[in-house]
């Protein structure tokens, strides 16, 4: 690993955690959008969705339980970056507020 990597990496403060579970997202007009949450730290996430949205964008996300012990994920975001990947968009996305 290079010098410049290692010191980016250890820059995080947090695990990131590469998922693949579906999450719903809700823009600033109240419409539900579907998407795939392809990862997750303490801070942020990174999300899959076929819509395009601008930077500064903020969205309400809510990840399903997979479990009966744990109530469903869901924040507040803010988009930090929106590039396309395929049909679709990938979402760098900031948590600004956990909900629940």
């Amino acid at each position: 690993m290079s010098e410049t990597m290692k010191d980016y990496s250890e820059k995080r403060d947090f695990h990131r955690m590469t998922m693949n579970s579906e999450i719903e997202l809700t823009d600033s007009n109240g419409v539900a959008i579907p998407g795939i949450c392809r990862d997750l730290s303490g801070t942020g996430m990174q999300l899959y969705t076929e819509k395009a949205f601008a930077e500064g964008d903020q969205i309400h996300t809510l990840l399903p339980s997979t479990s009966e012990q744990f109530p469903p994920f869901e924040t507040v975001c803010r988009v930090l970056r929106c590039v396309p990947d395929g049909d679709g968009f990938l979402l760098g996305m900031e948590i600004v507020k956990v909900k629940r």
